[in-house]
């Protein structure tokens, strides 16, 4: 796979997503899922009455706008999974930027099964594509600045694993992929009156200590906190966890939140979130923080137009 450069992780960081054979059983379980929805036990009834079985054909899979491609890695499973008799020959690989009009690859075989195919192919690379094209918009729009773009856990239901190596080929970071593999504590698990009645500074030596006790002779996971004031922050900066996500501050409270850090000595980074747009994206990046998490790239991302040509 081709990934736009500086998007490996410098630091410690959570894990990044990367073509495995976990993306591989997520891809499977959701072609499963595309093919029923599309097929059931009948099959394409327009094919079953227009196609001969015995007609093979070549079509290419073209760019209708610029961007950049991802979920070519599944290409060729996808296609075999419809029929073993198809054939997917990538001519560009994910990461890759795309010109309007470029060719991505080269499906041939049956025109029946290629017929069957060709929404499910288009749906799983636009998708992807989409998010792809709209992070290497976020990466571009801060370059320079030492920040990187991360995502977040707002995904598709299913697709997550997908989505995440959607943003890796645009250039982005991954954030932490579950629930199970880092802690973040967020406001509300400090406003839940009753038990946790305890403030953001002592949230992370407990989570700490509970991570010390359960990962005994093993790398910790990440721990993060959020925090929405400087008050807040005061609080956190002497526990030095690995992350403090900085959550809807302006760019004159995240610079005098990077000072803050400076004078207390901590080494945490700092990661701004919190509505941000690629208007907004720069000024938040040039305040001095080293991530920015960005939900839209999963969430709001547009379908990559993309079409099936025949030869």
């Amino acid at each position: 796979m081709f990934f736009k450069q500086n998007n490996q992780p410098s630091k410690r960081d959570f894990c990044q997503v990367v073509y495995n054979d976990d993306l591989r059983a997520d891809m499977r379980a959701l072609l499963a899922l595309a093919v029923r929805e599309d097929t059931e036990d009948v099959g394409d009834l327009t094919t079953l009455a227009l196609i001969p079985d015995g007609v093979s054909a070549e079509a290419a899979v073209v760019a209708r706008e610029r961007g950049v491609v991802a979920g070519l890695v599944f290409a060729q499973e996808l296609v075999k999974t419809v029929d073993e008799r198809l054939n997917w020959e990538g001519r560009v690989k994910d990461g890759a930027s795309l010109e309007k009009d470029d060719v991505i690859g080269i499906v041939s075989g049956p025109t029946f099964a290629m017929l069957t195919a060709e929404r499910l192919l288009l749906n799983l690379v636009g998708r992807l594509s989409g998010v792809a094209t709209l992070t290497r918009r976020y990466v571009d729009a801060i370059e320079d600045t030492g920040a990187h773009i991360y995502d977040t856990r707002k995904t598709t239901l299913g697709w997550r694993r997908l989505e995440k190596y959607a943003v890796r080929c645009g250039g982005g970071r991954n954030h932490r992929t579950g629930l199970y593999d880092a802690i973040l504590i967020k406001d509300n698990h400090l406003a839940f009156g009753g038990i946790t009645d305890f403030g953001p500074g002592e949230a992370v030596r407990r989570a700490r200590k509970y991570l010390e006790e359960h990962y005994a002779g093993r790398e910790l996971p990440m721990l993060e906190i959020e925090v929405d004031s400087l008050k807040q922050l005061e609080q956190v900066l002497p526990e030095n966890p690995d992350v403090v996500l900085l959550d809807n501050m302006s760019p004159d409270m995240m610079r005098e939140a990077v000072q803050m850090r400076r004078e207390v000595g901590a080494t945490c980074e700092f990661e701004a979130s919190g509505g941000i747009t690629l208007e907004t994206v720069r000024a938040k990046a040039e305040s001095g923080v080293e991530r920015v998490s960005v939900g839209a790239l999963t969430h709001s991302a547009k379908t990559f137009d993309i079409g099936l040509d025949w030869i």
